[in-house]
């Protein structure tokens, strides 16, 4: 069977992919939050990955969080790039590893997450990190595939 790209449903690809993004997510947010909190010499704690309550506008603690999503959402995106390397599937990534984040969340407070402010930052993480994904996706599949040099007729 030839062409660029197998249509054949690859499960262990597809769990290999989800586990590989969900580690690329946490691993790039905590480096952003422990870099906002380098900067605001402020405490270090799991609530600030896990606990919707730490995302709080009013605070200054919860604006560097905020900050530190929308920047995961950039590096997320590049992680889409080089890992699932498909335009049509980015959305379905992106949404895979915040619903999974979700889950994360309401198993650490024992609490389904309400705040507003929490939903936002999560869509707003969402619309980013696939418009980006996409993107650079779509970019690099469309480049022209080299054949070889040309014959002089």
């Amino acid at each position: 069977m030839g062409g660029f790209r197998s249509s054949v449903w690859d499960p262990i690809l597809i769990v290999s992919q989800i586990l590989t993004m969900q580690s690329v997510f946490y691993v790039t947010l905590g480096s952003w939050v422990y870099v906002m909190d380098c900067i605001a010499d402020t405490y270090r704690s799991l609530d600030q990955l896990f606990a919707y309550e730490a995302l709080q506008i009013k605070q200054f603690q919860g604006r560097l969080i905020l900050i530190a999503y929308v920047l995961n959402a950039f590096t997320g995106a590049l992680g889409l790039w080089y890992i699932v390397k498909r335009t049509k599937q980015c959305l379905d990534f992106a949404a895979t590893m915040h619903l999974l984040h979700l889950i994360v969340c309401w198993a650490y407070t024992s609490h389904f997450p309400w705040t507003v402010t929490w939903w936002m930052a999560n869509t707003v993480s969402i619309i980013i990190m696939t418009v980006l994904a996409e993107f650079l996706c779509m970019r690099t599949e469309l480049k022209a595939i080299p054949l070889g040099p040309k014959a002089d007729l």
